[in-house]
């Protein structure tokens, strides 16, 4: 396994449907008092919560199909506990997860005062700097039942500044667009970049199209002054980093 170092040169360069599942549903109305999320936060403290309980808090109620707990359990399973929070278009949250237009909104609401809140201490940054620093950061992609393509943007200081999904599907050259991974890097005046994506099948070498993505953003980034550091695939037994394998 590949063991190479990230390092990010100075640069003064600033531009300006749903998710399937067998089991039998939990519903709130199965649950004993005790267990239900507002009386549990009550009684214990937000930390004896699951992620699925405090989205479920957050979302307050379901829909005439769905239970608020199968809501939050789709959700966190489809999307990754820490990748739910961090698409920022409440119209595209509500499309890909089937879900009402005012559930998404204050899903990506409480993720932008999470963002908010994180970018105030930048001592609690994530420091990423090499390829198993990306597997363990992005933990929560390994058993995604799709493919998330994800984008850590860095600050000068190999530390992870906004973290995005960038598309969820199949990866390929037809539906990643520069333009799409590296808006928001732009925007938060990010250094670098490393792009990550999870293979649902467990196969971790990287193929024809994640060699052509990876060549494609590489020249993208070095145009618009965000350097690349990596494409890291993600299974659930490892990862490969496809930038030091081409």
């Amino acid at each position: 396994m590949q063991k190479s170092i990230y390092t990010i040169q100075d640069t003064h360069l600033v531009l300006d449907q749903s998710f399937g599942g067998g089991e039998y549903p939990l519903l709130i109305r199965d649950l004993p008092p005790e267990g239900k999320p507002r009386e549990k936060l009550l009684a214990q403290g937000p930390e004896a919560l699951s992620s699925r309980e405090l989205l479920a808090i957050v979302l307050q109620v379901g829909t005439a199909k769905e239970d608020v707990l199968q809501m939050s359990e789709r959700l966190v399973r489809g999307y990754g506990e820490n990748s739910v929070l961090t698409e920022r278009n409440a119209q595209k949250l509500s499309d890909e997860a089937n879900i009402p237009i005012n559930k998404a909104m204050q899903i990506v609401a409480l993720g932008e005062l999470g963002r908010r809140t994180y970018d105030k201490k930048e001592t609690g940054f994530k420091t990423i700097r090499t390829a198993r620093d990306v597997y363990e950061y992005l933990a929560d992609m390994r058993s995604l039942p799709k493919e998330y393509l994800r984008a850590l943007f860095l600050n000068a200081h190999n530390r992870v500044i906004r973290d995005e999904v960038v598309s969820i599907g199949t990866v390929n050259s037809n539906i990643v667009h520069p333009r799409e991974v590296f808006r928001s890097g732009i925007e938060s005046n990010a250094v670098a970049v490393i792009i990550a994506h999870n293979h649902p099948s467990g196969e971790a070498v990287p193929s024809n199209e994640d060699i052509q993505i990876t060549q494609q953003l590489i020249q993208a980034g070095k145009i618009l002054g965000i350097r690349v550091l990596d494409h890291v695939i993600i299974t659930k037994e490892g990862f490969t980093s496809v930038k030091a394998d081409y």
